[in-house]
């Protein structure tokens, strides 16, 4: 393959990933609504929203997915140099960081259906799942 055509697909696989990745946390963690045991009480509508909102100040932009996109283009760019140079390098740390940061971005999105759960149980409802 030449050196033109794997750095034409290798961005062309950081820009499917990094579409993955925005369509992915479109549909936000936030917006879970937990399975509830047993009839949902007049404050349930309430309760929910609530407990949404707080799950929305769990930020997607955090020090977790900085961290892992940080490492994934490191470690990306450096497997990138051993391959193929400057540019192989550059395509592999895009692609690391994509990944590594998305990887994390997914993480945060099941915290945040873990706080609606745990926020709703605190306020007395039976959520199993």
């Amino acid at each position: 393959m030449t050196y033109k055509l794997r750095q034409s697909a290798l961005f062309c696989l950081a820009f499917v990933s990094a579409a993955c990745l925005i369509t992915g946390c479109a549909s936000s963690g936030a917006a879970y609504q937990p399975v509830v045991d047993g009839p949902k009480g007049p404050a349930y509508q309430a309760d929910l929203q609530d407990c949404q909102q707080l799950a929305e100040t769990r930020q997607y932009d955090n020090a977790d997915v900085r961290t892992s996109a940080t490492v994934g283009a490191g470690i990306g760019g450096l497997i990138g140099a051993v391959d193929g140079g400057v540019g192989e390098a550059a395509a592999g740390a895009v692609i690391g960081g994509l990944f590594g940061g998305g990887g994390e971005a997914l993480e945060t999105r099941e915290e945040r259906k873990e706080i609606v759960k745990n926020c709703m149980v605190g306020r007395g409802h039976n959520v199993v799942g």
